[in-house]
Parts: structure tokens; C-alpha cells; sequence
């Protein structure tokens, strides 16, 4: 019994471990943007696709790796995961030109998406279901500090040893991880030995979720990415089809559609993020060009929302393994409404302490939805599908954040027009802002209905 506590406490920080080294490199990268730029001489554009290449990916791959992982086993691709981003993290470091050091975030792109989708899948093999929440729970604080400390340990090692630097820590972690893990990762876990990939439905899957989201970041650029991110919805319908046919599909929507629980929390997890992901993007812009903060004082603020997810997380899994977790997803969900609805009437004089206030009762409402509903969608399937359940939350999450930033700057620019942000009038942005806080806690309205529907029972 001891040997078995003791194996799966080091499962968790293993895992927890993986969870916090992606969000917190990805965070960190954002401050050393400028700085690589001037190591490159790159354009704004390329630059761009420092980040977007990485999303896109990580997005893409999610699914696929999850439904492989299920077959050949968890722990190789969450290995594979560890290896990989240690090794492009490396590349980072000595790369000689921007297209190369695009190259290798996409393969960190991959990497990430290979951890995605199996902590989770290996938390929840690895646990009993009447812990399950409560790892789940730490899981996701793991994330939430890492998206924390990313800006901050960012933007010190940036300042002190250039960002070459922040590969360089981020490669070790992730080695020792690896180290960690292959030594003290007892067995594996394989949910559906022996069953056929499909590769020709990942392959649909990955270009037209590729195409969608690409489309869907860039619609206020031109014309032309309506027709992108038309052609990437096309794909995915074709995708869908598909799926409902084959005899070993990718994602077995035959027996998820029937599956209230699972259809309904990947619904509330896809409408929260739509709804909630913008809100530091939206809150940066209203401090520093409507209020006046400088972005130390800014971040400084909004580091209140992260932490309190942090802090609520955790209490939150461990309260769902109790109480239904359906029911304390929702309840989150609720808040999270009431707070962007509260943002919505933000004016060019509205106090510190109230936006403090609401960001505390965001980050709680954050918190209580996402371990709770992470719990509900991995105990309403099969183990044999736990890596392709994992996978669907973070490709609905990805998504989610994908839409939010999309519909912010939709708005946006309806109201500031093609302008720099800089040059934008106050009063304008705040117009924008306000209207999109509306739209947002809308949206999330219809989250809070999508996530109590999965209670009543199927008829």
C-alpha cells in the first residue's frame, strides 16, 4: 500500500510537473517577442507565427495523440512529449534564422499537444475515481501557475540572460521531467490495445481544425480568411461524417452523442472558454489606454484573477469527488457570468478596488468550473477512452480560446477601425470593451443552460 501511495504521488508531480512547463513557457515567450525580433531582424508578421505556429499545432495534434495514446499506450507518448520539447527547446537556443526557429515551435506545438492530451488520461488511470477530482483539482493549479509565473520569470530572465534563456530553463525542466518519469513511471497504460488508427480522419481532422482556427484568428485582416475558415469548417463536417461511418473511428461520436454527460460538459467547456479567455487581453487594453497604468501595474492586477484560480482549484476538484461535479462546474460557470456581466459597465472612472473585487470573484468562478468539469467528462467515459476524453477537453479549450480573442478583436475594431491601438480613442476602446464584456457574459449565459442540461436525465 505504501509502494502504491508513493507511486502515485510521484505520478502526480510528474504530471503536474508537464502541465506547468508548457502554459508557463508559452506565457514566458510572449514577453521576449521584441527581443527576438531584434536577434532575427523579423517582420511583425513572422513574429506572429512564433506564437499562432504553436497554438495551431498543439491544437490540431490534440485528438489525434489522445485516440493514439489510448492505443499504443499513455505513458510512451507522454515520453515522447517530454523528450521532444526538451529537445526543441535546445534547438530554440542555437537556431540561426526565424523560419527555423518557427519550425521548431511547431514540433513544441506537437510536444505540447502529446502532454495535453495524456496527463490528464494518466492522472485519471493512475487515481481511483473517489480521488479523481481532487487530482484533477492540483492538475489544473499546476496549469494556472504556470500561466502565472510565466510573464513574471519571463520577463526576468529575458531582462537578465536574453531569451535564449527562457529555453533553456524550460529544456532542463522537461528533461528532468523525462529522467523522472522513466524511472519512477511504473507499467503503462493502454485503454484500446490493438485497435485500428485512423489516420485518414486525423488527417481531415488536422487540416480542417488547422484551417478553421487560422481563419477564425485572422478575420478582421481580410476578406479571404472568412473563406479560410469556411473551408476549415467544410473539412470538419466531412470529418463528422466520416466519423459516424468507419467501424474505428477517431472520435466515436455514435456513442458520444449519447452520451449526455460527456456532450454537455465538452459544450460548457468550449462556450466558457469562448466566453472567458479575452478578459486579461480585454482588461490590459482598459488599464493601460483607458485608465492610464503603466503594464507593470497592469500586470500586477490582473496577476489577481490567475492566482485566485490557483488557490480555488484544488478545493474545488476535492469538492467534486463529494458533491456532484456536474452541479459545481455549473455553479462556476454562474459566476463567471455575473462577473462579465459586472465588466460590462466599466467606465473611464471606475475604482481599482472594484475591478480587483471582480477579478477575484472571475478567478473563482473559473476555478470552480474547470476541475469539477474535467472530473464529470473523464468519469462519464470508459477507461478504455480516457486519452481521447482528455484530448476532446483540451481541443475544446483551444478552441474556446480561439473564438474569445477572435470575437474580441471583431468588435474591436468595429468600434476603433483599423487604427493602431495606441492611436485608438479612449473612449472608443471602452465602447468596444464594454460591448464585447456583453457579448461574452451572453455567451456564457448560454453555457450556464448548456452545463445544467446535462443533469436532467435522457429520455
Amino acid at each position: 500500500m505504501e509502494n502504491s501511495e508513493r507511486t502515485k504521488r510521484l505520478t502526480l508531480i510528474i504530471t503536474c510537473g508537464a502541465s506547468f512547463i508548457a502554459p508557463f513557457l508559452m506565457n514566458a515567450l510572449n514577453l521576449a517577442i521584441p527581443n527576438i525580433g531584434e536577434t532575427f531582424q523579423a517582420s511583425t508578421s513572422m513574429l506572429g507565427w512564433v506564437v499562432n505556429s504553436f497554438i495551431l499545432t498543439s491544437a490540431a495534434f490534440l485528438l489525434p495523440f489522445g485516440r493514439l495514446a489510448d492505443i499504443i499506450g499513455r505513458k510512451k507518448i507522454f515520453l515522447a512529449s517530454l523528450v521532444l520539447s526538451a529537445v526543441t527547446s535546445l534547438l530554440c537556443v542555437i537556431t540561426v534564422s526565424i523560419e527555423l526557429f518557427i519550425f521548431f515551435r511547431i514540433l513544441q506545438g506537437v510536444s505540447a499537444a502529446m502532454g495535453f492530451s495524456t496527463a490528464v488520461a494518466i492522472l485519471t488511470s493512475a487515481f481511483p475515481a473517489a480521488e479523481r477530482g481532487k487530482v484533477l483539482g492540483i492538475n489544473s493549479a499546476a496549469v494556472y501557475v504556470g500561466l502565472s509565473l510565466g510573464p513574471v520569470v519571463g520577463g526576468f530572465l529575458t531582462f537578465n540572460w536574453g531569451w535564449v534563456s527562457i529555453f533553456i530553463v524550460g529544456g532542463i525542466i522537461n528533461l528532468i521531467l523525462f529522467l523522472l518519469a522513466v524511472t519512477q513511471l511504473k507499467g503503462e497504460w493502454v485503454g484500446s490495445p490493438g485497435v485500428p488508427f485512423d489516420w485518414q480522419g486525423s488527417a481531415v481532422y488536422i487540416v480542417g481544425l488547422v484551417a478553421l482556427l487560422y481563419g477564425l484568428s485572422s478575420l478582421q485582416e481580410h476578406w479571404v480568411f472568412w473563406l479560410v475558415m469556411a473551408g476549415g469548417l467544410l473539412l470538419l463536417v466531412v470529418f463528422v461524417r466520416r466519423e459516424l461511418s468507419v467501424e474505428n473511428p477517431l472520435l466515436p461520436l455514435r456513442r458520444l452523442l449519447h452520451n449526455r454527460v460527456f456532450a454537455f460538459s465538452s459544450l460548457a467547456t468550449l462556450i466558457n472558454y469562448s466566453a472567458t479567455f479575452a478578459i486579461s487581453f480585454l482588461l490590459s487594453i482598459y488599464l493601460q489606454s483607458v485608465l492610464g497604468f503603466d503594464s507593470r501595474v497592469a500586470g500586477f492586477i490582473l496577476l489577481v484573477q490567475p492566482v485566485l484560480m490557483v488557490i480555488v482549484s484544488p478545493l474545488s476538484g476535492r469538492l467534486s469527488d463529494r458533491v456532484n461535479p456536474n452541479i459545481v462546474s455549473s455553479i462556476g460557470m454562474f459566476i463567471n457570468m455575473l462577473s462579465l456581466f459586472i465588466f460590462a459597465f466599466l467606465s473611464s472612472d471606475t475604482q481599482v478596488y472594484f475591478i480587483l473585487a471582480n477579478l477575484v470573484l472571475c478567478g473563482i468562478g473559473f476555478g470552480l468550473f474547470a476541475p469539477p468539469n474535467s472530473n464529470a467528462v473523464m468519469g462519464a467515459v470508459e477507461k478504455s477512452m480516457y486519452g481521447m476524453a482528455a484530448s476532446a477537453i483540451g481541443s475544446m479549450r483551444m478552441i474556446g480560446q480561439s473564438m474569445s480573442m477572435a470575437i474580441a478583436a471583431l468588435i474591436l475594431s468595429g468600434h476603433v477601425g483599423s487604427v493602431q491601438m495606441s492611436m485608438a480613442s479612449p473612449h472608443m476602446l471602452l465602447t468596444g470593451i464594454r460591448v464585447t464584456f456583453a457579448v461574452f457574459g451572453s455567451i456564457c449565459f448560454l453555457g450556464t443552460i448548456a452545463a445544467w442540461q446535462r443533469e436532467k436525465p435522457t429520455t
